[in-house]
């Protein structure tokens, strides 16, 4: 080999050498698809174009939101599982992906393993409401009554195996008392026979039930987070109300397929935490019921593992049929 050879070698993998990181620090360089598996319009769809929004703007490329229904959730889960861990296929996933991971005999896919955990995006409580004229005012109150009671009192829920249901299970297990789950096929119906006062309370996430609250036609007696919700700073939580240590979240944030480059999680993790901190971004998302909830990948991962171990437990405790 020349001397002349050995030196253009030299020079091209030492431009090489400069050019991978830059390409690594490339991205994104195209569109970005966030898939969730919920209705288009809920409160997630909601919640994941405001994120897809301020990261579009954030990442300089465009965050495409789809939304692919069915199977609880579990179809889209199942693509972002399979897709190519590239950082242009991410998932945008409520805390019903751990109630489905409880729930499901089997699923086309770990509902941690799977995955890599970007970051969680927000936070929020479920309410216990009642009607303003039902003499249950407070969580102790339902407790006495449903101690009390020749019949158990009625919870309408959307639907068998959902984050309400199990919720249900969970909380009247440990506050030792019975009562009736009554099925329906989503929330606005239950909420409808509650207005109507064919059932005695609910529980619901802030998003369902607040305007009505506010407008005094829902009395809340209890909020599950492990603090007062900002948005009804006067309605004591359920370990304030006789259970220490009681808490109960529901969440969003941001998947990905396994396997994603430790750069781009970095990069998607600093940018949602920044995103959602904004203050614009914070009072939208507190607009909707929710609160802002930045953190690390592996705070985000251990919140996961830990509803999937709660739901888990409350489903073989409860002997609740799997789907």
């Amino acid at each position: 080999m020349s001397r002349l050879t050995r030196r253009s070698m030299v020079a091209g993998l030492s431009a090489a050498a400069v050019l991978l990181p830059h390409r690594a620090l490339a991205w994104p360089d195209r569109p970005i698809t966030m898939t969730h598996g919920l209705a288009p319009g809920g409160g997630v769809d909601v919640t994941a174009r405001l994120v897809a929004e301020g990261l579009s703007r954030r990442l300089g490329q465009q965050v495409v939101v789809e939304s692919k229904t069915g199977a609880g959730g579990t179809i889209a889960a199942a693509q972002i599982a399979r897709a190519n861990p590239d950082g242009y296929s991410l998932g945008f996933v409520p805390s019903s992906h751990a109630v489905t991971a409880a729930m499901y005999k089997a699923l086309p896919y770990k509902a941690l393993d799977d995955f890599t955990v970007v970051g969680q995006a927000t936070s929020f409580p479920f309410i216990f409401v009642t009607h303003p004229e039902h003499p249950i005012k407070t969580l102790p109150d339902l407790i006495k009554e449903a101690r009390s009671r020749s019949t158990p009192l009625l919870c309408g829920v959307p639907g068998q195996g959902t984050s309400q249901h199990l919720l249900l299970e969970h909380f009247t297990r440990l506050a030792k008392i019975k009562v009736q789950q009554v099925p329906f096929r989503g929330g606005a119906m239950a909420l409808t026979e509650l207005l109507g006062k064919r059932i005695d309370f609910l529980i619901d996430p802030p998003i369902v039930l607040l305007s009505n609250v506010r407008a005094g036609k829902l009395h809340a007696i209890a909020v599950t987070g492990p603090t007062r919700f900002a948005g009804l700073p006067n309605t004591a939580t359920v370990a304030e109300a006789g259970f220490p240590g009681f808490a109960v979240t529901s969440w969003m944030g941001v998947v990905a397929p396994a396997k994603l480059p430790n750069a781009v999680v970095t990069r998607l993790n600093t940018e949602l935490a920044a995103l959602v901190a904004e203050p614009a971004v914070a009072e939208r998302i507190r607009a909707l019921g929710s609160e802002p909830a930045p953190g690390k990948p592996e705070q985000f991962r251990a919140l996961i593992a830990a509803d999937i171990a709660r739901w888990t437990a409350v489903v073989a405790d409860a002997n609740i049929d799997k789907i």
